[in-house]
């Protein structure tokens, strides 16, 4: 089975669009690949963390891809910084990665711009994400627009490396998942930006575990277009578009019956349907997160991930550093009595 490693930073909240563009995508594709999902807390700390809620954001975080249906009978879930071997070959990797490389990383010229305080860990995150993705030997990498430019660093060190020390690494490549109706999941407040949880409006998303009444009041103030007709058109009705796709995902209706359904119906009943559909899909996934919450049980599951995964993430190293000419560690002979 070919091999694919997805990372999700520790945030504690995702949303709708994450979980209706991706991960219900990869509870399939559990079934179809050896999957590797990791929460990337070690990324997280490229800007300033409180340190109880970094914890808590992971252990959330773990939580709510399992409550979304990724198995961890099937699928590996782990914590990077569980496996200390990202954060080493991240250095190995850095080693070979150069300056004008980094420098040139959009993601880090933006971040760079939105903080006072810029860490050389900030600068270096592509080089760690390279680490996540090469110890797993990794086939494909399911990457949005904005990480695309990490994933080509990632293959061009991998080649670069695989050239000069031998065939270390397998060069990854990018996995496309199935194209959803209407494709990415809009902002409830600005159907032209991308639904995202680091929103200064917490009304243009809706988080997995946000209350049934939440999710209506959220959805009663998403913004729609002129006019009356709920018609799915991207260029003339964006707002009215990103909802009516929302409401087919979470259904499995067709957009061209939702239209029907709803023609001369006017924007508060199509909301207020919409409302209970999203309230639907969400149930079962906060039943399963309070399941979840009780003691003990997503460290088993996460300890069990950490095992796997750090027996092929050291037979990687292991291999990197003979490859790169560091020496073995010795073995202590015990004295003779």
């Amino acid at each position: 089975m070919k091999r694919v490693f997805s990372g999700v930073q520790p945030s504690g909240v995702l949303t709708i669009g994450n979980y209706l563009g991706a991960i219900r995508n990869f509870t399939k594709l559990q079934h179809e690949a050896d999957c590797f999902f990791c929460v990337v807390d070690l990324h997280a700390l490229t800007v300033p963390q409180d340190p109880a809620k970094l914890r808590e954001n992971t252990l959330n975080t773990a939580r709510l891809f399992i409550a979304s249906g990724v198995d961890p009978s099937v699928a590996t879930i782990f914590v990077q910084s569980h496996v200390p071997e990202h954060a080493y070959l991240s250095w190995l990797i850095e080693c070979n990665t150069y300056f004008g490389e980094l420098r040139r990383m959009t993601q880090f010229k933006d971040k760079s711009a939105r903080h006072e305080v810029v860490t050389t860990g900030l600068f270096t995150y592509p080089a760690l994400m390279a680490a996540d993705i090469l110890l797993y030997q990794t086939d494909e990498v399911p990457v949005g627009e904005d990480q695309r430019q990490h994933l080509e660093l990632t293959r061009d060190v991998a080649i670069r490396m695989n050239n000069r020390f031998g065939q270390l690494f397998k060069v990854p490549e990018a996995y496309i998942p199935p194209k959803q109706a209407g494709g990415r999941i809009m902002s409830l407040q600005n159907p032209l930006e991308k639904m995202s949880k680091s929103s200064a409006d917490p009304r243009s998303f809706i988080a997995l575990l946000d209350p049934p009444d939440v999710i209506r009041k959220k959805i009663r103030s998403a913004v729609t277009d002129s006019g009356r007709e709920i018609r799915y058109d991207p260029e003339e009705k964006p707002a009215i578009s990103n909802l009516l796709v929302i409401y087919s995902l979470a259904t499995g209706e067709s957009i061209e019956s939702l239209e029907e359904r709803y023609a001369g119906a006017g924007y508060g009943k199509f909301k207020a349907d919409l409302a209970e559909a999203v309230v639907a899909m969400l149930e079962p996934i906060q039943r399963r997160f309070a399941e979840l919450s009780e003691p003990g049980v997503i460290e088993e599951i996460l300890a069990s991930g950490a095992e796997r995964a750090e027996k092929i993430a050291r037979e990687t190293v292991a291999r990197v550093q003979a490859a790169m000419g560091l020496a073995p560690r010795p073995q202590r002979v015990k004295a003779q009595s």
